[in-house]
């Protein structure tokens, strides 16, 4: 027990200037992480002319989201052993190393592998931002924060394809790196002072490196196929059933390993607490279901409505408002309410209904319409992410945090991809797409296959309610635990365990 009485000498309340630097400190460093898939994406044609390399374009996306998937769950066990603090400034650093090597790419391979070495140190940012929010608020408290980080989101959703295309247009594409630089800079030097006092609760471990090994694996191998199905290769082919198959093998041996190991990547006090596997579940499925139509809308309103992209990118304005919003309501809520699930369950139920309701004429409703149902289906999808977390966070040790965080991060990704796969697979069935035509580049359709959009867009509608519903369930079978009111009381009982 010696070893851990650092940890209760630290664990002392912090004052609200302290928590306050903290909270911008690490808010700047999601917006890293946050910023750069959204501003990349609208410079990645003047990226592919300049370098003379389009074939491989989509690896520039793909590298980065396969590395970063693949590490969360590390991050947050490392941090468990060796603290927030050093994690997350290993992160911020691999990151700005990983973005100055972008900039200075001179050819598309390099440019893929520096995107991979960003994804490295991109993969600790979000989840440890929300693993530390949890270090220094009590989970009675830590709504009203889980706010702030939706807030990163939209506005990075907002302003990073506006700032890209700016930026490609009128400067250098390299420049959408380069910027990193002086955030990433501000960053480390807020986490490397403010986060000194961070309450400290790791605990002496040996990190499973043959676990680790197996896990990355599976993962890589399962989003390889998830990007490359239906794309550059059919769903049905060797290439995509053989890493399917890959994946398969590498979890099972991943899952023998967590049984066999004497300390566990994932230790299974943590992977069979029924809180954390319910709301893992349901984060995955609602956080699959906002990506996939935050990257889908935008081809509705373009390819039905017949709006231009940039009033595409502001008619989803009323989907990203109404996440923020939901996720503040439920945020706060969550301090007042003792049977504060009711709020993400009516939620669900709303946004689901909006989904029923486009997917009944996805052509005929006005535009008003269309943006009163996308704000509402935004609302009730916001209301869930900070009840999951919180409630995942809520049912672990203090020491477990941040492998509890990590996991429901990188299933809440994988989720992502899944369902980012499925609906492109509706879109581009629906209009006689194959191997070599994305569903999110949609710019020659003839006026048969823009017809076939709305057929697409009615099951991709449905789809996404379906899903909503399975996140209903699992959030309704997830135990709805008091929340501690003490960071300090936690840390205590952390000690205990």
């Amino acid at each position: 027990m010696s070893a851990h009485s650092p940890a209760v000498a630290a664990s002392a309340p912090l004052d609200h200037a302290t928590v306050r630097s903290i909270i911008i400190g690490i808010m700047l460093a999601m917006l890293l992480a946050a910023l750069d898939q959204t501003i990349v994406a609208t410079a990645l044609p003047t990226i592919g002319q300049e370098l003379g390399d389009v074939e491989h374009l989509s690896w520039v996306v793909s590298a980065y989201l396969l590395a970063s998937t693949a590490v969360t769950p590390l991050y947050g066990k490392f941090s468990d052993i060796h603290g927030r603090r050093i994690t997350l400034l290993v992160s911020i650093t691999v990151f700005i190393v990983g973005s100055v090597a972008c900039a200075l790419a001179p050819t598309m391979l390099a440019l893929i592998l520096a995107r991979a070495l960003q994804g490295l140190g991109g993969g600790g940012l979000i989840s440890l931002a929300q693993t530390i929010i949890a270090d220094v608020v009590s989970p009675k408290e830590r709504g009203r924060y889980q706010g702030y980080i939706a807030s990163v989101f939209v506005t990075s959703s907002v302003v990073g394809p506006v700032l890209g295309g700016l930026i490609a247009d009128h400067l250098h594409w390299s420049v959408i790196f380069w910027i990193n630089l002086p955030l990433g800079l501000g960053a480390f030097w807020m986490v490397w002072g403010a986060l000194r006092r961070l309450p400290r609760h790791e605990r002496r471990h040996r990190l499973d490196v043959l676990g680790a090994v197996l896990m990355v694996g599976a993962t890589v191998a399962a989003m390889l196929a998830l990007t490359w199905g239906g794309s550059r290769y059919p769903w049905d082919s060797a290439e995509i059933l053989g890493l399917f198959g890959a994946s398969a093998v590498f979890w099972v041996l991943f899952a023998l390993r967590l049984l066999k190991a004497d300390e566990p990547l994932i230790p299974l006090a943590v992977m069979s607490n029924p809180v954390v596997g319910t709301g893992t579940a349901a984060a995955f499925c609602v956080m699959g279901t906002f990506i996939g139509l935050s990257i889908y809308v935008p081809v509705y309103l373009e390819g039905i409505l017949g709006l231009s992209a940039s009033n595409a990118g502001l008619a989803l304005m009323p989907l990203m408002a109404g996440t923020v919003t939901g996720a503040n309501i439920a945020g706060r809520f969550m301090a007042r309410m003792t049977h504060y699930k009711r709020t993400p369950l009516v939620g669900l139920v709303i946004a689901a209904v909006a989904l029923v309701l486009l997917a009944a004429d996805p052509a005929g409703w006005p535009m008003w319409v269309v943006e009163v149902l996308l704000a509402a289906i935004g609302l009730g999808l916001g209301t869930v992410l900070p009840v999951t977390t919180i409630s995942i966070q809520n049912a672990v040790a203090m020491h477990q945090l941040g492998t509890a965080t990590g996991c429901m991060n990188f299933f809440r990704s994988l989720g992502s991809a899944i369902v980012v796969a499925g609906f492109g697979a509706i879109v581009l069935g629906a209009i006689g797409g194959g191997p070599g035509q994305s569903a999110e580049n949609l710019g020659d359709l003839t006026p048969a296959m823009r017809d076939g959009l709305v057929g697409a867009f009615h099951w991709l509608f449905l789809a996404a309610a379906v899903g909503l519903a399975l996140g209903f369930v699992w959030l309704l079978l997830m135990e709805e635990r008091p929340l501690r009111s003490g960071a300090a009381a936690h840390a205590k009982e952390a000690l205990v365990e």
